[in-house]
């Protein structure tokens, strides 16, 4: 079995999201006894999907939406993602308890797009000092609290999931 984990990372809060959830996917599906090939690719890279059995897709979220590579692999590839089993993730509500709450609108969509057969919401890290100017000051302005939000469980539980689901495909 291939899989493929390809996610948009801007300032690397999320490819480090996408990292683990790689590194946990690719152990659950050897202890489950399936031999597992795990690539991970940032979504600039990836130029053909029909070798992948299944996939995670994901992007940090910016003002609702995702980084423009996730986006355009997703909906250039719709057609190929339609016919495996894929799963979503979002990383970018901010503090605790997480805000905005809920789907972000363009994860939803994508997931409908692609009938994805999940979608992980996950917080992410802000750290004002990585920020340009711009990016802090619409930090400032929405009051997003500085501080790394990741719940590292929470992305090994998706990932045993994804595993597990995939063992019984």
């Amino acid at each position: 079995m291939k899989v493929l984990v390809s996610v948009a990372s801007k300032h690397g809060a999320t490819k480090e999201i996408g990292d683990q959830v790689a590194e946990t996917l690719g152990t659950a599906l050897q202890s489950l006894g399936v031999d597992a090939q795990v690539d991970v690719r940032d979504p600039e890279q990836v130029r053909n999907v029909a070798s992948y059995d299944a996939a995670v897709l994901g992007s940090g979220i910016y003002a609702g939406h995702w980084l423009e590579p996730a986006r355009t692999l997703v909906e250039r590839e719709a057609k190929t993602w339609r016919t495996r089993p894929v799963w979503l993730l979002s990383s970018g509500p901010l503090g605790d308890p997480p805000k905005p709450e809920g789907e972000p609108p363009e994860g939803a969509r994508l997931a409908e797009l692609i009938g994805a057969r999940g979608h992980l919401v996950i917080s992410g890290r802000l750290e004002r000092a990585s920020l340009g100017r711009g990016e802090r000051l619409v930090a400032r302005v929405v009051k997003a609290p500085d501080g790394d939000f990741r719940d590292w469980a929470e992305v090994d539980r998706f990932a045993g999931e994804v595993a597990e689901a995939l063992t019984g495909d």
